[in-house]
């Protein structure tokens, strides 16, 4: 447990930190160029949820992210996964739910930065990034677990028919 509340304070870090120096740097222009045609950097003040949907709405999303990072945390802290993968992916959405939900508390919007163009795709931050690849990890997790399981009950099979004859 004591590795989860590191990786989900080194989260929050690395995200506080990108967000305070795009607000520092970068809001005010209209984007930074890192590779042209494949990545900016963009100041976009986020007043919605994923991706700036329903924008009106920021108590729901603090309800809901709140519910769900303490519902996280405790099932974390009183299951305990075996699985690493579903350990670190939990505390990755974990520290991106923490990390977003400080700047709606302290900015009244989540400050984004990361421009992708060659996907078109929505300015996102470093929480959102490890929201995702900690969603990833978690359904990788359970694949694997699943498949586990089954090999797990077709060798049990496997073997009680050979045990009839």
């Amino acid at each position: 447990m004591i590795l989860s509340v590191i990786i989900i304070l080194a989260v929050v870090l690395l995200d506080q930190l990108t967000k305070y120096f795009s607000v520092l740097c970068l809001s005010g222009i209209p984007t930074f160029t890192v590779i042209e045609n494949v990545l900016n950097f963009t100041y976009v003040e986020n007043r919605g949820a994923a991706f700036g949907m329903l924008a009106d709405n920021r108590a729901v999303f603090m309800i809901i992210s709140s519910v769900g990072i303490v519902a996280l945390f405790v099932w974390l802290a009183i299951s305990k996964p075996k699985s690493a993968w579903m350990r670190v992916g939990i505390s990755f959405v974990i520290g991106g739910g923490i990390g977003n939900m400080i700047d709606r508390i302290g900015r009244g919007f989540v400050v984004d930065m990361i421009d992708c163009r060659f996907i078109d795709f929505y300015v996102f931050n470093v929480a959102d990034s490890f929201v995702c690849i900690g969603c990833g990890m978690i359904i990788l997790a359970l694949i694997v677990e699943m498949i586990a399981e089954q090999k797990q009950k077709n060798k049990e099979k496997t073997v009680g028919e050979n045990n009839d004859d």
